[in-house]
């Protein structure tokens, strides 16, 4: 596919965290409330995944933030000098990420998630079950780098009651 193409946000996300953060997402609760124009029956059997594959839009991230030249993650020098498409972040061309919460319930139009790394208020392009046999095929392998970057990443932020 060349040249631009559109899409439509199907749903928002409500609640959870209001301020970008890198690190304590773990225990977030909010809801992807998916947009009116989509009957509540287009989420029947949703219930019974425990994850979703969700990809949104960093809506609060501008153009000028895209980074097409090789840096170290989060500006550590102890990490490797990488290029633009080997981070997880916003300053990616189309500032588009793929996370994958848990399922708490579905009400309605109203799916309620944990661990769902993105803010209120955030546009949500599509969502899915997670199929573990879509998953990733084969071993796994990465450099060292992430897990030491991500080692806070889903510890509990402690802003969820009774956590």
């Amino acid at each position: 596919m060349t040249g631009p193409f559109e899409v439509q946000l199907i749903a928002t996300v409500v609640g959870g965290r209001t301020e970008v953060a890198d690190d304590y997402w773990g225990g977030i609760q909010s809801i992807i409330r998916l947009d009116d124009r989509f009957p509540a029956e287009t989420l029947q059997g949703l219930d019974a995944f425990s994850h979703l594959v969700v990809t949104w839009a960093f809506h609060l991230a501008s153009p000028d933030d895209v980074a097409l030249h090789v840096r170290s993650p989060r500006g550590n020098p102890a990490w490797p000098a990488t290029g633009t498409f080997v981070h997880r972040n916003h300053r990616r061309p189309n500032q588009l990420a793929t996370s994958f919460p848990r399922v708490l319930k579905v009400d309605g139009r109203d799916i309620h998630v944990t661990d769902l790394d993105a803010v209120d208020g955030t546009p949500v392009i599509d969502l899915a079950p997670f199929f573990g046999a879509m998953g990733p095929q084969g071993p796994i392998h990465e450099p060292q780098w992430p897990g030491e970057m991500l080692g806070d990443y889903w510890a509990n932020s402690g802003a969820v009651p009774g956590r």
